[in-house]
Formats: C-alpha cells, structure tokens, sequence
C-alpha cells in the first residue's frame, strides 16, 4: 500500500471525525446545524453531477430517497444527542450501533458472509463491538445527567437505524457510489428541511447556519474520501480505515470540546472506542 494509498484512506476518517467537533464548536441549534449541513451536500452533488453525469433509473431513484430520508432522521438525531450525551459518548456508541447493524444485514440479507470463517470473524466481531458499546454507555451520575443519558440512548438506536438503512440501501438496490450522489443530495436536502420546519425556527436560516456550511464540507471530504478509497484501496481497507472517524471524534469530544466527564467514565469510553475499532478491523477483514 502507497503512501498516497494511506492518505486517501485516512481521508474519510478525517473528513467524518473532524465532523461532529466542527459542528459543536461552530454552534447553533440542532436545526440551524443540520440545514447549513444540506446546504453543502446539495452543492457538492450538483457539482460532482456536472463532472460525471448520473445514469438515472428507477432503482437510483427509489434507493436514493430511500437513503436521504433515513440519513436525515439518523444525522437530526445524532445531532441532538450531542447536546444530552456529547459528542465523546455519542460517536463510539452510534459508530458501534451502525457497524452491528450493517454487518448484520450485509451478512443475513446481502448475503456478504458466504463462508465459516467470516461468520467466525463476523459474529466475534459483533460481540467485541456489543461489550464497547456497554461500556462507552457507562456513566456515573443518577440525577438529572443520568436521565440526559436514557433519553440519549433511546435517540441514538433511533439514529443508527436511520444511518443503517443509509448505508445499506446503496447495496440493496446495486446503486453505483457516483451515481447516487446528487439524487441522494437532493433526498437529503428536502427530507432535512421538512423536519426542521416542523422545530418551527425562525432562526432557521440565521448565521450559524451558513457558518455549518464548513460541517458539511467535513462530510463531503469523508462521502467522497471514501468512494476513491474503496476504488482504489478495496473496499477492505477503505470500509476499515473510514472507521478510524470515531477515535478522531471521540477524543476530539474529550480534549477538544472539554465535555465534562469524570476519570471512570473517561476510562470506560477510551476502553469501549479500542473495542470498537477492533470490532470494526475484524469486520473489515470480513469484506474480502
């Protein structure tokens, strides 16, 4: 592997860890974050179709809504659970709750686990990522900070659901990865700000919403960070070093964004992200 080869495969690592820290620091409500995020993504899809054309076809555009809308209740409700959890507790366990979701259905529906040995890997690997999940969850406070807490949980399964069918669709309905960008963009843009205009906001469109144009430009060096990395990587090692995205976040949480956590739970996070990410390797060594 050519070092130009490891660059480009840390690129989505970057682009998706750099992410959720950008969002918090440039601030704002969950609304205003997630529509200055669909501005950006809409913008880099009419540009990359300008570049290569998508072949459009019934099943780009029902996959591509499909993927938009489930991306849209995934990344609002992430973003919200910033806000109870912090980011620090929020990425490993919502990176965790997506590598087990998709495994799952890449390996029962898509059928991408064809022999014993990546079931072995599989299934080793789901267990690996449910003990880094228990313990990332782990926090010390009963009061109020614990109730923030229960709610965040509930969120983030709703979110991960919401990313799970994101990511799967694409395979489900054989949509190329170019292809998918701008109808996908446009899915994502109207499903957001339907949502959104349900918050009723009417500082919607206000500052830090252009300013989170920036968070979205982090996505989009991740998005298509990615699809040159599977291309030129395989998808082994570029589905396996786009997770690194969660140790950049999570210790970005910690030291960065200075959210308040006590030593145990520090200890806990840092413990459960290691297992995580050895969960997502393994799962990685599965895509053969």
């Amino acid at each position: 592997m050519t070092l130009s080869g490891v660059l480009l495969a840390l690129a989505p690592a970057l682009g998706w860890g750099l992410q959720a820290l950008c969002m918090q620091l440039v601030g704002g409500k969950f609304t205003q974050k997630v529509t200055g995020m669909v501005f950006t993504v809409l913008l880099v899809g009419i540009i990359v179709a300008f570049i290569k054309p998508p072949h459009i076809t019934s099943s780009l555009i029902i996959g591509s809504i499909l993927c938009g809308v489930f991306w849209s209740v995934g990344m609002i409700l992430q973003v919200k659970s910033y806000d109870l959890v912090g980011v620090s507790m929020t990425m490993p366990i919502s990176t965790g709750e997506q590598l087990f979701g998709t495994a799952l259905v890449g390996a029962i529906f898509l059928h991408e686990w064809t022999d014993p040995t990546q079931w072995v890997l599989g299934i080793a690997a789901l267990i690996i990522i449910i003990i880094g999940i228990t313990m990332t969850a782990y926090h010390e406070n009963k009061g109020p900070a614990g109730t923030n807490v229960k709610k965040g949980m509930i969120i983030l399964l709703i979110s991960s659901i919401g990313f799970i069918g994101y990511a799967s669709f694409p395979a489900a309905f054989h949509l190329n990865g170019w292809d998918v960008i701008l109808p996908q963009a446009i899915a994502m843009f109207v499903t957001t700000l339907i949502l959104v205009a349900t918050q009723h906001d009417k500082e919607m469109f206000a500052t830090p919403t252009w300013k989170n144009m920036l968070t979205g430009a982090f996505f989009e060096v991740g998005n298509l960070g990615i699809l040159f990395s599977n291309a030129i990587n395989g998808v082994a090692v570029g589905f396996t070093f786009s997770q690194l995205n969660v140790v950049i976040s999570t210790l970005g949480g910690l030291w960065i964004l200075h959210e308040s956590k006590t030593s145990k739970e520090k200890k806990f996070i840092i413990a459960g992200l290691i297992l995580v990410v050895a969960g997502a390797i393994m799962i990685g060594i599965t895509k053969r």
